[in-house]
């Protein structure tokens, strides 16, 4: 198996560790195996779209998600280090409202799962980090929401050295009490 899969304390949201091989040459690994992810998810996943991108440090982007056309995530760094976030926003879920999070660097090569029905956002820690991501469906401006950083009622901890760097759409975004949900009920709750 080239992965192993770690439940996270939410629902869904998975941790895959790569089997990594090393030598004095440097190191291989497979970063994607359709077979091994629907093993691990127990269910097929399709994935349309491939995103990379490039930040520096206290950079924050995120919270987002789309209402419609949802996306499921899988998630790496490949250059530098991140704290990434996601929230369950499933009103019909038991964990609705809560966070998690997660240090993924290029050393650890740590991928993680995150399913439809989740805000996810990421703060560069390092100088700067190249991030990127498949998703299972294309991304859609219309259908796009961030939800706020720093909601006191969700209660990230984010591990901050100063203010962070935010776009305006993520300045703007929307107080959980105040954003479009996921009115979904979950089977494997």
């Amino acid at each position: 198996m080239p992965f192993t899969t770690h439940q996270t304390r939410l629902t869904g949201v998975l941790l895959l560790e790569p089997k990594v091989f090393s030598d004095e040459r440097g190191f291989f690994y497979e970063s994607f195996n359709q077979r091994e992810l629907t093993q691990a998810l127990g269910t097929p996943v399709t994935f349309v779209q491939d995103n990379h991108s490039q930040s520096k440090k206290n950079v924050l982007r995120g919270l987002h998600y789309q209402i419609k056309q949802t996306q499921g995530k899988l998630v790496r760094v490949t250059r530098g280090e991140v704290f990434d976030v996601c929230v369950n926003l499933q009103t019909g879920h038991p964990q609705f409202g809560q966070w998690a999070g997660f240090h993924l660097n290029a050393e650890n090569k740590q991928h993680l799962w995150i399913p439809p029905g989740f805000a996810h956002g990421f703060l560069i820690l390092s100088d700067v980090a190249e991030f990127m991501y498949k998703t299972t469906d294309y991304y859609s401006p219309e259908h796009e929401r961030s939800l706020l950083w720093n909601d006191p009622s969700i209660g990230i901890e984010w591990p901050l050295t100063g203010q962070p760097i935010l776009a305006q759409k993520d300045v703007k975004a929307s107080l959980l009490a105040h954003a479009e949900v996921f009115n979904l009920t979950c089977s494997r709750c």
